[in-house]
């Protein structure tokens, strides 16, 4: 069955609309091109996850044994800074991709999706629930997938009009800094509690490995740590602090890059009446964003920065991305789709350009 969107749901003229034959072939060529990869899954796979997450382990000991001399300036800033890169590649390279399964073939306990805990506020379960099904399920679907604004921000047309949006362009910067947080609670869906449509028992029991995780990581960080530390105390305290806020920041940028870009599109409910495989695809090309750079930081995004493949191969290990975007790119231009690949500064400068606008009640 062809998509067929409504008139209301904003249609990006770079991309066709294809035949149900058209998405057929989309399927085909895209599942060819995960094939030829799980065909060539070995020994260089799991190497190199093992390297990463030994470099995650490596840079947040050292980090952590310069903040010790963190009443030297230099010494509390060049700390923060390993720990926040340790923070980040243990995220997004590590946390991430592994608790998407990609590593699943290893049969290492370490990288088992079901298996894995993230450095983070947030429960892995909880995100396995609310990133890996329902965000890669219904992506960008408006009533289904709760990662369009996180339940605060307007950022698409389609999205209903509130007062409070009008603060959108204040309240999001500490929604950045503190975004780890909003990871944490996303599960927990605040909004049907207050409207009654959740009970209290049912959001204390939902709160409580929330409650878990969130005492465990405030200790580690900012009692354990700092403990141990002695007279250097409160700078391992503040270096953590900073830590945590740069990994939030660059995790808030890459993932706002990746979903909401001038050209990234939203659907109605309506795209899941008898949705081929081919017209999903489709769904994630034109409901992702990709970010052009160096080796380093495609691996300091988790390659996320190539969010379109990402969408499209989820279960696929991330450094494999980096090769099958030219092919998936052809494909897209055989097929009339838009390829949304741009820097940083232009896909972040779109993003804040959303955040301005759609704070006022405009319909297009």
């Amino acid at each position: 069955m062809n998509m067929r969107v409504k008139t209301e749901f904003f249609k990006n003229p770079k991309n066709r609309e294809l035949t149900q034959t058209e998405l057929d072939g989309l399927a085909q060529e895209l599942d060819q091109i995960k094939q030829e990869v799980l065909d060539d899954l070995g020994e260089k796979d799991a190497k190199y996850i093992r390297k990463v997450y030994s470099a995650v382990r490596y840079t947040g000991i050292a980090g952590r044994a310069l903040l010790f001399a963190g009443w030297f300036p230099p010494a509390l800033i060049l700390g923060a800074g390993l720990l926040g890169v340790s923070k980040i590649i243990e995220n997004m390279e590590v946390g991430h991709n592994v608790m998407h399964g990609q590593y699943d073939w290893m049969n290492d306990p370490k990288f088992m999706g079901q298996n894995y805990e993230w450095d983070i506020v947030g429960t892995a379960d909880n995100w396995r629930q609310t990133h890996n099904y329902t965000h890669h399920t219904y992506t960008n679907i408006k009533g289904m997938d709760d990662d369009i604004g996180y339940g605060l921000l307007r950022l698409f047309p389609e999205q209903r009009w509130k007062k409070g949006h009008l603060l959108q362009p204040l309240y999001s910067l500490p929604f950045c800094v503190l975004f780890q947080w909003g990871v944490a609670i996303q599960n927990l869906e605040l909004g049907k509690f207050f409207v009654g449509r959740k009970t209290k028992k049912e959001l204390w029991d939902e709160w409580k490995p929330v409650q878990d995780k969130v005492a465990k990581q405030l200790f580690k960080d900012y009692v354990f740590f700092p403990l141990i530390a002695g007279p250097s105390a409160v700078p391992v305290l503040v270096g953590n602090l900073i830590a945590n806020g740069i990994r939030n920041v660059w995790t808030f940028s890459v993932i706002f890059c990746g979903h909401f870009t001038k050209d990234v599109e939203v659907f109605p409910k309506t795209v899941l009446q008898n949705e081929s495989k081919g017209h999903w695809y489709m769904r994630q090309i034109r409901g992702s964003s990709n970010l052009k750079g160096s080796e380093l930081f495609h691996i300091l995004t988790g390659h996320l920065s190539h969010q379109i493949e990402h969408h499209l191969f989820p279960d696929v290990p991330a450094r494999r991305y980096r090769t099958m975007a030219p092919k998936v790119e052809a494909v897209c231009r055989k097929y009339g789709l838009n390829y949304n690949n741009a820097s940083l500064f232009k896909q972040s400068s779109q993003v804040m350009g959303r955040i301005l606008k759609y704070a006022f009640p405009f319909k297009k």
